[in-house]
């Protein structure tokens, strides 16, 4: 396909960067709340954060790995923005008749130990997810789309899970509830990627056709530390 458009910012793409970024932000505002899943309980983040995935997953199959990582920067930036916005408005003072600045802060509120756990793992788990995708993909020649996304989601949220659910919860529940609670997170991440697969599939091969662009990561240097989204290759 044509490669013009590799070194610009298309329309398409930003509005995939604003999704993936919007359901990162959200993901971490419900992740407060419980719900339960055939007897199972988990975080209601479980609902919309695979999301991130599926479209980190589709901005790395597109428009190769040095955009997804732009996007994945921009994510962590603003999903820090959004903690340090959320402290102070909890900081400011209030009006003696306000009686629900508890009821506030058990929403908004969020402790050091899981922002550094959520930050921590997102990093991680997103760049794996990226890089495992891009590198499945020269591997396999482009072919089999199924296996990169799958199999990018098996490391990617394995390691996400790993890191959030320990440096979140270590030390606050006996180890067996938390392998349990570890465990059924990641099963329900891979089996929510599976599921939507064929979605995932009419995403990528629609924007492939809008954008003329298939980029394949030969010569690529996965330095997550990088901000330069451009090609520097043809």
């Amino acid at each position: 396909m044509s490669k013009n458009s590799e070194n610009t910012i298309s329309p398409l793409y930003l509005i995939l960067s604003c999704f993936f970024i919007t359901s990162l932000l959200i993901s971490n505002i419900n992740a407060g709340k419980m719900a339960s899943f055939f007897g199972i309980t988990l975080p209601a983040a479980v609902v919309l954060f695979p999301l991130t995935y599926i479209f980190g997953d589709v901005l790395t199959e597109v428009y190769g790995f040095k955009k997804a990582r732009l996007t994945i920067w921009i994510g962590l930036f603003a999903n820090l923005f959004m903690v340090l916005i959320f402290t102070l408005t909890l900081a400011l003072p209030y009006p003696d008749f306000w009686v629900n600045q508890e009821a506030y802060k058990t929403v908004l509120g969020m402790t050091p130990r899981l922002v550094l756990a959520s930050l921590v793992a997102y990093f991680a788990g997103e760049f794996l997810n990226s890089v495992v995708l891009s590198r499945l993909k020269v591997r396999t020649k482009g072919r089999m789309l199924w296996v990169r996304t799958i199999g990018s989601t098996i490391v990617g949220e394995g390691i996400d899970t790993v890191l959030f659910i320990t440096i979140a919860f270590v030390g606050t529940m006996p180890f067996g509830v938390l392998k349990n609670i570890m465990l059924a997170q990641y099963l329900w991440k891979v089996a929510y990627e599976i599921l939507v697969t064929p979605l995932t599939y009419l995403l990528v091969n629609w924007l492939k056709k809008k954008e003329q662009m298939d980029v394949f990561d030969h010569d690529v240097k996965y330095n997550p530390f990088s901000l330069d989204w451009r090609r520097d290759h043809e």
